[in-house]
This record gives structure tokens, C-alpha cells and sequence, in this order.
């Protein structure tokens, strides 16, 4: 059974910072896709970040970029998110997905349970 597992979610006031963690299991993620994506309420799942096996070539949305980083291990299958900058509208359900095919939510094979991140004004 292939499980995602993330962590580091939590509180944290405006321009502070989180990292966030996810382990997957249960399969050997070769040639997957290992990402962040996020969800506020309200409004539909958005991709974060994006990195592929290799480790290169990171994909951030322009509303992220200079403020996340995304980074793998894949001895350890982990797959981490720093976030720098915070503003109030990061606030979400961040969740870690896995795909083969491509960095769309809709390509998205396997997903976490979600850890929420709440940023202060």
C-alpha cells in the first residue's frame, strides 16, 4: 500500500518560516514526479512546487518562486518543502502528491492526508 505522509505543518506569523516533510512508502517512486500542492478554503487545489527524479529543474508558480524551495531524497523517498517569506495568503491545506505522468492535480496518482499551514497578518 503506497502511503504519503506529511509534517511541519502549523502556525507561524507573517514573513516567518515552516518546512514541511513528507515520507512516501509502499513503492519505488523512479521516474515519479514528487510535489507540494496546496488548498484554501474556498478555492480549488493549486500546484506549489514540483520536482522530478532527477532533482533538477524544480517548477515553482510565480506566486511562490523566490519564497518556496523543494527538495527529494530519493534513498529515503522523502520529499521536503521550505518556506520562506510567509504571507497570509499561503494559508492552506498543503498536501504531497506523486505522479508518473505529470505535475497537473489530475495527474496526481497519490496524495497525503494534508497538514495545514496558517499564516498570521
Amino acid at each position: 500500500q503506497v502511503t504519503l505522509v506529511e509534517s511541519g505543518g502549523g502556525l507561524v506569523q507573517a514573513g516567518g518560516s515552516l518546512r514541511l516533510s513528507c515520507a512516501a512508502s509502499g513503492r519505488t517512486f523512479s521516474n515519479y514526479f514528487l510535489g507540494w500542492f496546496r488548498q484554501a478554503p474556498g478555492k480549488d487545489r493549486e500546484l506549489v512546487a514540483v520536482l522530478g527524479w532527477s532533482g533538477h529543474s524544480p517548477y515553482y508558480p510565480a506566486s511562490v518562486k523566490g519564497r518556496f524551495t523543494i527538495s527529494r531524497d530519493n534513498a529515503k523517498n522523502t520529499v521536503d518543502l521550505q518556506m520562506n517569506s510567509l504571507k497570509p495568503e499561503d494559508t492552506a491545506v498543503y498536501y504531497c502528491a506523486a505522479s508518473p505522468r505529470g505535475i497537473r492535480v489530475i495527474d496526481q496518482d497519490y496524495w497525503g492526508q494534508g497538514t495545514q499551514v496558517t499564516v498570521s497578518s
